[in-house]
């Protein structure tokens, strides 16, 4: 289960548009430098530490040190629990709205 605060986390650093496409693109062509992404991106090397930043505190990425290069790879398991927490609220609601149409059946027959 994740924790409300690892949560809040995961969510923050989703919430953003560019740390999605640089989870796609590590997804796709893992590992690379800030400066191999940088490449493919319409901002700075600066800018693209920020948000590997961000997802490296909320667990979605990790970091390689080979010689004097850090490398990022995509972490895939906070995906994960992230998934199995969204089909748990699904179930949820799957059930109350189970829950709600058998008592309006009810009452339709009742009337």
């Amino acid at each position: 289960m994740v924790s409300e605060q690892h949560q809040q986390s995961l969510f923050a650093a989703l919430a953003d548009p560019m740390r999605r496409r640089l989870l796609i693109h590590l997804a796709e062509h893992s590992p690379k430098t800030a400066s191999q992404l940088a490449q493919d991106y319409p901002i700075t090397r600066q800018g693209i530490l920020k948000h590997l930043t961000i997802l490296e505190e909320a667990g979605l990425v990790a970091v390689h040190q080979e010689g004097r290069e850090k490398r990022y790879t995509l972490t895939p398991e906070p995906l994960e629990e992230l998934e199995q927490w969204i089909q748990d609220i699904g179930a949820k609601w799957d059930e109350r709205l189970l829950r709600l149409k058998t008592w309006l059946e009810q009452e339709q027959t009742n009337n």
